[in-house]
């Protein structure tokens, strides 16, 4: 069968507008490999650019924003030995709500024959392994959940395993649901400030708790993370705060002695660990993130993926972008 010589690729056109075009398939240059795409799951990252603030610039370099991609190596270029054409691979590329992406061979892992078929968005699992490791949760600690999407279900499963009790805190019933089916111990409705606060200090007999991981990205829930955080504990901070500046009580952080985590990693290696340690999670059963991905659009409904990624309507975890 010859190679194609275009692909369909969607193009942020301006602020709420996506439009798909043919590009030409492009070509690995050495080191690298393409990857026919089977799928890209939808980041929330997204939903800044996607509003379209002063600071973007349209349209964007076709298949940008998608970076949460899986599929079949289908050419490898000069100096490439690691994978091979037919390998089913999760990859660390930035260009995937396209039908074929480029990636360094080096930032991809392959995906073992037990998850055949399985849908793998292997970037958010990965962030959820790299965040999970820097909370350093123990058995026997209470961790608190500010904000249950999907990475925050992946982290309630992850605690709760290890022998953590989970407190977990969310805006919508059917988060809580999940969050209970992902093993936390106690959900709490996201509504009052103050109420959630009287809350959980009854829960842990005025001690708060050990962890705190804040995965909304808004100020609101920074706040109320860190007014969770026992003295001397730890607040982890996994929300994506992209939309403007926050403001933090320092005189609060300062009394409480408690460490705070960035968990955002940029480090092209730990990404990868990250990636790797999901592969074998997921292989192992571990963690299973299928029923969290409830929500599959072709790539020409993109923009109905990410409206639902910002609106998410009843019974929304994850919006994948499919190419099956």
């Amino acid at each position: 069968m010859s190679e194609p010589e275009s692909m369909q690729a969607a193009v942020l056109a301006g602020p709420g507008q996506i439009r798909l075009e043919r590009v030409p398939l492009p070509k690995p240059g050495r080191g690298q490999i393409r990857v026919r795409l089977q799928g890209c799951g939808v980041c929330a990252s997204n939903l800044t650019p996607w509003a379209g603030p002063e600071w973007m610039q349209f349209p964007t370099e076709p298949g940008s924003l998608g970076h949460e991609g899986w599929g079949v190596v289908d050419a490898v270029g000069d100096g490439v030995d690691s994978v091979e054409v037919g390998d089913r691979v999760a990859a660390l590329s930035y260009n995937s709500y396209a039908e074929y992406d480029l990636a360094d061979a080096g930032n991809v892992v392959r995906l073992p024959d037990s998850l055949a078929g399985l849908h793998f968005p292997g970037e958010p699992l990965g962030c959820a392994m790299n965040i999970y490791r820097r909370s350093a949760v123990e058995a026997g600690q209470t961790v608190a959940i500010v904000g249950i999407g999907f990475l925050g279900a992946v982290l309630t499963r992850l605690a709760s395993d290890a022998g953590a009790r989970v407190i977990a805190i969310s805006r919508r019933p059917f988060s809580l649901e999940v969050a209970r089916r992902m093993g936390a111990a106690e959900t709490i409705p996201m509504e009052d400030h103050h109420s959630i606060i009287e809350r959980v200090k009854a829960l842990t007999e005025g001690r708060m708790c050990e962890r705190v991981i804040e995965a909304v990205g808004k100020q609101w829930p920074l706040d109320l993370a860190a007014e969770l955080t026992a003295e001397g504990g730890r607040m982890i901070v996994a929300g994506y705060h992209q939309d403007g500046p926050r403001q933090v009580n320092m005189q609060l952080w300062n009394w409480r002695g408690f460490d705070v985590i960035n968990a955002h990693e940029r480090d092209p290696k730990v990404a990868l660990q990250g990636l790797r340690e999901a592969v074998e999670a997921v292989a192992s059963g571990r963690i299973d993130p299928s029923p969290l991905l409830t929500h599959s659009y072709s790539l020409g409904r993109l923009g109905e993926a990410l409206d639902a990624t910002r609106d998410r309507p009843d019974g929304f975890m994850k919006a994948l972008v499919t190419f099956e």
